[in-house]
């Protein structure tokens, strides 16, 4: 006791007997908020959690709602009167083969600049960070009108140019999603592991580096896709009929057929998306990698080459 004492009493009593005035530590004292789940001042638990399902509730009924009025109006009846109608089939083939060449043509150009930059010129990555912005702060009516007017004849008789130009409107997406993923591993020394081993250029950046890319990739590949199928600004001023400009053309002739066709079209990119997300996130927890995110990627991926 008298050790007790001399260190001043055990907690929340003092020296000689009496009570301090704050209380044992934790339980809040005069002047301050007691703890409610652990928390100073804060909601307790179930609080907490009914919070969150109403704003889940709110938010679903605020994007399923308009989605149930239109399908409403269109009716289950219109789904199959769109496959009829002409022109369909060939602008949906078109928006699928110009995502397929705007993804390809962007992560080859993407990804070794990424990797070169984060590599070789760290300084400059602010300044590539800069530069991919811009295809979103300048208007699209602009990009159309210096495409146009510097394009070469054979690119303006063929589907390239407009792959071309979604390729810089797919940029910022793309750049950003894959500068995600390199900042989440230790580039330099896995690359020096490799180059140390014998690799040369090609097969540090094919057999280590993309493995541990393939998180981001996938979201670059996600927002690419996304972009490009529902792009319309500038297949319609190239005077390309994508599926978009399909859709706006043909809703002049049918209100049903026109917002049957965009559900569609809207279920299909999502069930698209869906499928390349559940992939990658069954492929991340079977090698250990990050989680698959549609901007970021969030969790620090595991070393791995072949």
């Amino acid at each position: 006791m008298a050790a007790i004492a001399r260190r001043g009493g055990p907690r929340g009593v003092r020296g000689d007997g009496s009570p301090r005035a704050g209380g044992p530590r934790g339980s809040g004292g005069p002047g301050r908020p007691p703890r409610i789940g652990g928390i100073p001042g804060g909601r307790p638990p179930e609080a907490s959690t009914a919070l969150r399902w109403v704003v889940l509730i709110l938010a679903g009924v605020y994007f399923l709602l308009p989605l149930w009025s239109a399908l409403r109006f269109a009716g289950i009846s219109a789904f199959g009167s769109v496959i009829g109608f002409a022109g369909f089939a060939s602008s949906l083939w078109l928006s699928v083969k110009l995502a397929i060449i705007t993804t390809l043509i962007t992560i080859a150009l993407m990804l070794p600049t990424a990797v070169y930059v984060h590599l070789r010129l760290p300084k400059v990555r602010r300044l590539l960070e800069g530069i991919t912005i811009l295809p979103i702060v300048i208007p699209p009516v602009v990009l159309i009108v210096g495409v146009l007017a510097i394009a070469p004849g054979f690119l303006k008789s063929s589907d390239l140019l407009l792959a071309l130009e979604y390729v810089v409107l797919a940029m910022p997406f793309a750049y950003r999603s894959l500068d995600a993923g390199l900042r989440a591993l230790d580039l330099k020394t896995i690359v020096e592991a490799s180059n140390s081993l014998g690799g040369g250029w090609t097969t540090t950046l094919w057999r280590v580096i993309l493995p541990n890319l393939r998180t981001a990739m996938l979201s670059a590949v996600v927002l690419t896709v996304a972009l490009v199928l529902g792009e319309y600004t500038m297949a319609s001023l190239d005077l390309y009929q994508t599926f978009p400009v399909w859709i706006y053309v043909n809703s002049q002739a049918s209100g049903q057929v026109s917002v049957a066709a965009s559900l569609l079209a809207l279920f299909v990119t999502w069930l698209a998306l869906m499928l390349i997300t559940v992939i990658a996130t069954r492929q991340s927890r079977r090698t250990g990698a990050s989680q698959v995110s549609l901007f970021t990627v969030t969790a620090r991926q595991e070393t791995r080459g072949n």
